[in-house]
C-alpha cells in the first residue's frame, strides 16, 4: 500500500477527529481541551491499526537513516520524517530507562471555528493545510521514564520540542501556532511498550513570539515603544488607551495543550516504538491581543528505549 494512502484510509476512519463539533459555554480552557481529546481521542486511535498495518512503500528505518550522509538527505524531506519501526514485540523498561531520539511528525490539522447555519452559531473543526516549510517536526526528544502503580509515566525534559508552524483555512486565513509538547507527563495504561499501549498527558504551549518581538509599529514585549508613535492623540487621556491597551500591552501567554498517543509497532532488537498520537492546543494570541484559536494535530511518532 502507497503512503499517501495508508494516511488517507487512517484519517477516514478516524473521520470524528473533525467532524463538527458542537461546544457550548466552558468552564476552563483546560477542561474544554479534555473535552475534545475525549471525543477526538477515541476516534483517532481507531485508526491505529489501519494506520500502522502495513509498512508504508519507501519508509525508512533509523538504522536506515543513519547510513546516509547530509548530502543524500539534503533535498529530500527525510530530515522531517519519522523513522518507521518494524516488529510487534515487547519492550518492559528497567529502573532508570529513559526515551530518546522521540520524533513527534504531524499528517493532518484541523482549526476549530465558528459556523454560522440556520441563524445559529455553533464550532467546529475545519481541516487546514500546513503552509510551513517541512521544519515542523519535532525532534530529538528525550525524557526519563518510571513506573507508577504498574503504569508507565513519561516525563520531557529536552530536545527540539517546539517548532513554529502556520496552517490555511479553506478561506485563505492562516493561523500561525508554536506546535509543542513542553514539559509533557504522559502516563501509560500499563508497565510495558506493546502494539496498543496508550499514553497521554498535559504540556505547556509557550508563546508564538518571545518578548523581543517587534510589531509593525516597534511594539514589543521587553523592548522597543510602548505605544504606536503614530497614533499619539488616539492615546491620550484616562481613557484614550483602551481601543488599543491590549495591542501595546504586550504579554507572553503560556497555554495548555493534551496528547494523546498509541504504541503499534516494537522493535526489541533496536529498542524502538512508534506509534500515532492526536494533540490538542491553543493557537497564536498575538502576544495577548488576539483570542487564541483551538488546534488539533494527528501524525506519527517515534522513540527509543534506553
Amino acid at each position: 500500500m502507497k503512503f499517501a494512502a495508508a494516511c488517507t484510509v487512517a484519517f477516514a476512519a478516524s473521520a470524528n477527529a473533525f467532524a463538527p463539533t458542537k461546544v457550548g459555554n466552558h468552564a476552563t480552557q483546560l477542561n474544554a481541551m479534555k473535552d475534545d481529546m475525549a471525543r477526538v481521542g477515541a476516534a483517532a486511535l481507531a485508526g491505529v491499526a489501519i494506520f500502522g498495518a502495513t509498512l508504508p512503500a519507501q519508509a525508512i528505518t533509523k538504522s536506515e537513516l543513519n547510513q546516509l550522509s547530509y548530502l543524500q538527505v539534503k533535498g529530500t524531506g527525510l530530515a522531517n520524517r519519522c523513522s518507521e519501526v518494524i516488529g510487534e514485540d515487547t519492550i518492559v523498561p528497567k529502573a532508570g530507562a529513559r526515551l530518546t531520539e522521540m520524533c513527534i511528525e504531524p499528517k493532518a490539522w484541523a482549526v476549530e471555528e465558528e459556523i454560522g447555519k440556520a441563524g445559529k452559531t455553533e464550532k467546529k473543526f475545519v481541516n487546514s493545510k500546513v503552509m510551513t516549510r517541512q521544519t515542523y517536526t519535532l525532534e530529538g526528544i528525550e525524557g526519563s521514564i518510571k513506573v507508577d502503580g504498574g503504569n508507565i509515566v513519561f516525563t520531557e525534559e529536552e530536545g527540539i520540542d517546539y517548532a513554529p508552524t502556520t496552517v490555511q483555512l479553506p478561506g485563505g486565513e492562516r493561523v500561525p501556532f508554536l506546535f509543542t509538547v513542553k514539559e509533557l507527563v504522559a502516563k501509560g495504561n500499563g508497565g510495558a511498550f506493546k502494539p496498543g499501549f496508550q499514553m497521554g498527558g498535559d504540556f505547556s504551549v509557550p508563546s508564538y513570539r518571545t518578548g523581543l518581538f517587534l510589531d509593525p509599529k516597534g511594539r514589543g514585549g521587553t523592548t522597543g515603544y510602548d505605544m504606536a508613535v503614530a497614533l499619539p492623540g488616539l492615546q491620550s487621556g484616562e481613557e484614550g488607551d483602551a481601543e488599543l491597551f491590549k495591542e501595546n500591552n504586550k504579554t507572553f501567554d503560556v497555554g495548555q495543550g493534551r496528547i494523546e498517543m498509541e504504541v503499534n509497532k516494537v522493535n526489541a532488537e533496536e529498542s524502538e516504538i512508534g506509534g500515532v498520537f492526536v494533540a490538542s492546543q491553543p493557537g497564536d494570541t498575538d502576544m495577548g491581543s488576539k483570542v487564541p484559536k483551538k488546534i488539533l494535530t494527528k501524525g506519527i511518532f517515534y522513540a527509543k528505549v534506553q
